[in-house]
């Protein structure tokens, strides 16, 4: 299995209003570190897994409507707790979406799975993985 990883960040306000949550259920914010890991079992003619230049584009473009955004307000998480891991699968979901789409060219159609990892500080991370 080949895989190619990317990384970008974004910035966030949310809360977490449930008392599990403690001092974070007040509105406060996160820089998180995203890596995507696109993953294909054979390489392409021109000997890639995915184009990295493409894939960096794609992970730019599904955090830029996240990106300095207070998540509390935003319709998509209207009613939901937007945990870390709750963020990397609707990252991982906009990702697959635009995949099907066709956002990583010809050889997008090799990537049989992805990882989308989100560190949100330097002892604490959390991700999704799956098939496409």
């Amino acid at each position: 299995m080949f895989a190619v990883e990317v990384r970008d960040h974004m910035m966030i306000a949310h809360s977490l209003p449930r008392p599990v949550f403690g001092p974070a259920q007040a509105m406060h914010g996160a820089t998180y570190v995203v890596d995507v890991a696109f993953f294909a079992e054979e390489l392409d003619d021109d000997g890639l897994a995915v184009d990295i230049g493409l894939a960096s584009a794609l992970l730019k473009s599904v955090l830029e409507p996240l990106n300095y955004k207070n998540l509390d307000e935003i319709e998509d998480f209207r009613g939901k707790v937007t945990t870390t891991e709750f963020l990397a699968k609707y990252l991982f979901d906009r990702l697959a979406e635009k995949i099907a789409d066709g956002a990583l060219g010809e050889g997008g159609g090799q990537i049989g799975r992805l990882k989308v990892c989100l560190g949100e500080s330097h002892v604490a991370r959390a991700w999704f993985e799956g098939a496409l």
